[in-house]
This record gives C-alpha cells, structure tokens and sequence, in this order.
C-alpha cells in the first residue's frame, strides 16, 4: 500500500484526491502547512503538493502573498522533499504558470510569460524546482491543469448553470470560443497512472481533457442536462467588453477577465501526459465530465 502525504486537502481537488485514492487501497495523510512541525511530518512514498494561494478574479489580494505562498513555501517544501525518503514530489502549478492568452495550442514548451501575480507566483516555483537536481530513485512532476471541475466546484460553471437555470438567455452568443476543461476523474486518473507506473519520467505535464469545447456548446450541455431548451443572444461584442469594464471599476461579478474566461479560446495538449501513460484517450470525454458536474449542481 503506497503512502501519499498531501497538501491542500480542504480544497475541492485535495478532497476530491483524497477520497479517490482511499477508494484505491492508498493510504492518506493530509499535511498542514500552517503546522511549524510540517517538515518532520515526510515520510511517505508520494507528496503532493496542492497548497497555494488561488487566483483572485475580484483582484482584492496583495501581490506578495501570492509569491509569499505559491513561490516560497513550495520551495520550501521541495526542499525537504529532497533531503528526505519520498520517492515521488507532484507539484501543483497552472497553465497560468505560462499563459494567461493561447492563440493556438499550449504545449509544455512554452516560452512562459504569465500576466498576473498568481501565475508568476507559480512560475517562480516551477523555475525552483527544474533548477535542481533530482537524486537517483526520486521523480518529481509539474502538473499544469486548465480549468478544473467536478461535483462540488464553484466558480464560472456556476455561474453558467444559473444563468439556464433562471432562463435568463445567455447574452454571449456572438463570441466563439474553443476551450479546454479537465474533469476531476480524468485528473485522479491521471495522477493515479503517474504514481502507479514508475516508467514515466520526471517533468512538465499539461492536464487537460481529449477534447475543446465553446461555451456555446457549454450552455447546450447544460440546457440539455436540465431538459430545458438553450436561450441565447447575440449582444454585440463591443457592448460585453464596455459592460466588462463596468465592472473591473464598480466591482461587479461580471467583470473583464469573467468576460474573457467564457469567451477566449484556450486549447490545451494532453499529448505528452497521454504518451508518458501509453493510452490513446482519456476514461471520460470532456461533454461526460461536465454532464456529472453539472448534475452535482441539480441535486444541491
């Protein structure tokens, strides 16, 4: 039975995590960063490394608590990994880590250039942790995850399903978008394979679903998971962003980067972390994925 200590457990990822590995016969240790005692507590086969400062669309955090959290605890952290007996470090980071805007496709060989605090913040880690060198027998892996849901997560899939739910008609009808998502059960999935096959080598990771959906397509899915017909118009776009920046200044929910999340393209690769499994698709599509999320929202 493998051992794994993660960080970050209270969150929607950690305790999704948590209880997918205790399902598989792993067996669990939530480790506190708040504790002083935490760089005594290693002692496990696998740490993962979830903890951080998330991204603050309200824009209402100091830009050094993120580098406070996300750069220098992680480093830390690292740290005592390599002086210790774990074999394996997962490390959390972002596609935000390198790009806030991807005009075609991201691939892990980026040339990084993150826009706000919480993705230099964790670009700052990442840079850390490929600066040294790994001991023989340890791997460590930079997990890059785009937008992640499941049931139990909050934020713009809400937002969106409320928006149907009401039949309030979706007002951004002209833009057209291909975005990337990642379901909780493809990320467990994935994370499982990486500890389980000790074949796959040490690196950068991006973590997406097989497939890109617009957000057109989005609200179908939640229309049709929810047996209502799909209300949509096609404000035009000048409009949306003056009404974005309405809300950057009197601090609204829609706001200029909320408008840019539902409309932007960002297609994320999966190829890399599918080579380094050795499978052709992930266990669920991206459409099966946001279906079980969106259901989680209906039983609320």
């Amino acid at each position: 039975m493998k051992k794994l200590q993660i960080t970050g457990t209270s969150g929607f990822v950690g305790q999704n995590l948590s209880k997918y590995f205790l399902s598989h016969s792993f067996e669990i240790e939530s480790i506190s960063l708040r504790n002083s005692n935490w760089k005594y507590q290693f002692n496990g086969d696998v740490i993962i490394h979830l903890a951080g400062k998330a991204h603050d669309t309200k824009k209402g955090s100091e830009s050094s608590e993120y580098f406070k959290v996300n750069t220098e605890l992680t480093k830390e952290l690292f740290d005592v990994f390599l002086k210790s007996t774990v074999n394996d470090f997962i490390y959390f980071s972002s596609v935000k880590a390198v790009a806030d805007e991807v005009a075609d496709i991201l691939f892990e060989n980026i040339n990084a250039r993150p826009k706000t605090p919480y993705g230099q913040s964790k670009l700052k880690a990442e840079e850390y942790i490929l600066s040294k060198g790994i001991p023989e027998g340890k791997r460590v892996f930079i997990v890059r995850p785009c937008m992640i849901h499941g049931p139990g997560n909050k934020g713009n899939l809400n937002l969106l399903y409320n928006v149907v739910k009401k039949r309030i008609p979706y007002p951004l009808a002209a833009f057209y978008n291909e975005r990337s998502f990642l379901g909780i059960d493809n990320l467990n999935f994935i994370i499982k394979e990486i500890i389980q096959k000790r074949e796959i080598p040490s690196g950068v990771y991006n973590f997406s679903d097989d497939e890109v959906l617009s957000t057109n397509e989005l609200i179908q899915i939640i229309s049709s998971t929810l047996n209502k017909k799909t209300l949509s118009i096609a404000i035009p776009k000048i409009i949306i962003i003056g009404i974005g920046k309405i809300g950057d200044i009197i601090k609204l929910p829609v706001n200029s980067e909320r408008i840019q999340k539902l409309t932007e393209n960002y297609r994320v690769s999966n190829q890399k972390i599918k080579r380094a499994i050795g499978i052709d698709k992930l266990p669920n599509t991206a459409q099966e994925g946001l279906e079980r999320t969106i259901k989680s929202f209906i039983k609320k």
